[in-house]
């Protein structure tokens, strides 16, 4: 049974259509990749999932509940992190649980536990300014988990990082999914990153953005980073990237012939 379902969801701004027709279904407990080349709408379908802006058509729902604005039930993480500059690690975990009905030790109990899980416990006291960007990625990941939304909303949250770290936070993130069940839906550009993390691959192609391709990976549950040389992991990288490239060039076509 679907979590999260979009159905016919599109969106317009004035005479430009940003996403158009997008049907996808979200089960509980899934990590599901969205991939596509500039201009596929990516980022502006995470937003409308999270509730920051209105479709212009169609229907979004979480656990069959409309969604018409931003919620609890939605944690929403972005590339730069956007941790509170002036709140210590714990503070800045704990902020989302101080508009919860918990009691003091409820919210304690549940910022410790969250410390622990995401590595941040003996950084407790630091604040944002004196972490490296692999720690505040992990604060705003640990803050967005710690209110158990039932999605975990992803919008290119390693792409700032460099290459080590950001090979670190993926096999970190599906630690953390495998460890909660928390549902995850992630946007990236990075075709290995998706392939390496996701059970889905959903492929958007751009000018507008519309669903290409939903490829289930077929790779063990438990990850480590060694798989990404095997000849699965390989070929099925391969596959989704000759998705999103011939979706890309298809729309340059397709725009250039209506110019």
């Amino acid at each position: 049974m679907s979590l999260l379902t979009l159905s016919s969801v599109g969106m317009r701004y004035g005479a430009f259509t940003a996403l158009d027709d997008i049907s996808l279904d979200v089960a509980a407990g899934e990590f599901v990749c969205l991939v596509g080349a500039s201009g596929s709408g990516k980022s502006t379908l995470l937003s409308l999932i999270a509730g920051l802006t209105t479709p212009t058509s169609g229907a979004i729902a979480l656990a069959g509940t409309p969604v018409s604005g931003p919620g609890p039930d939605r944690g929403l993480v972005f590339q730069s992190g956007a941790v509170y500059p002036f709140r210590t690690v714990a503070q800045n975990v704990g902020f989302g649980l101080e508009l919860l009905k918990l009691s003091k030790a409820e919210r304690r109990e549940r910022v410790d536990w969250y410390l622990a899980e995401t590595g941040l416990t003996a950084l407790r006291g630091k604040l944002p300014k004196e972490l490296s960007g692999g720690q505040r990625q992990r604060v705003a990941i640990a803050r967005a988990l710690a209110c158990e939304p039932d999605v975990l909303l992803l919008d290119e949250p390693f792409g700032a990082l460099d290459v080590q770290t950001k090979e670190d936070m993926q096999v970190f993130i599906r630690r953390i999914w495998q460890d909660t069940g928390t549902t995850v839906l992630m946007v990236t550009h990075d075709v290995e990153e998706a392939v390496f993390l996701g059970g889905r691959v959903v492929v958007l192609a751009s000018d507008p953005g519309r669903v290409a391709a939903d490829l289930l990976v077929d790779l063990p549950a438990d990850r480590e980073l060694t798989v990404k040389r095997t000849p699965a992991f390989l070929a099925l990288r391969a596959r989704v990237e000759d998705r999103v490239r011939a979706f890309h060039h298809s729309s340059e076509g397709l725009f250039a012939a209506q110019s």
